[in-house]
């Protein structure tokens, strides 16, 4: 996995019916999810917006 990909690892997700959910942005720290979940809180007042680590690592398989 590329360093890059590992730079921005926490993400802001909107929670919608059925338990689905959308990805709305990806940050470097958890202080910038945050603000960043603030803000869409206060434009947004209905959505529901919360911040998680994204601790999943792609498996990367070697074919021989």
């Amino acid at each position: 996995m590329p360093y890059r990909d590992n730079l921005n690892r926490w993400i802001v997700v909107r929670l919608l019916p059925k338990m689905q959910r959308i990805v709305v942005a990806r940050c470097r720290n958890e202080s910038d999810a945050d603000g960043y979940a603030r803000v869409l809180r206060r434009l947004m007042p209905e959505a529901t917006f919360i911040v998680v680590f994204d601790g999943d690592l792609p498996t990367e398989t070697q074919e021989d």
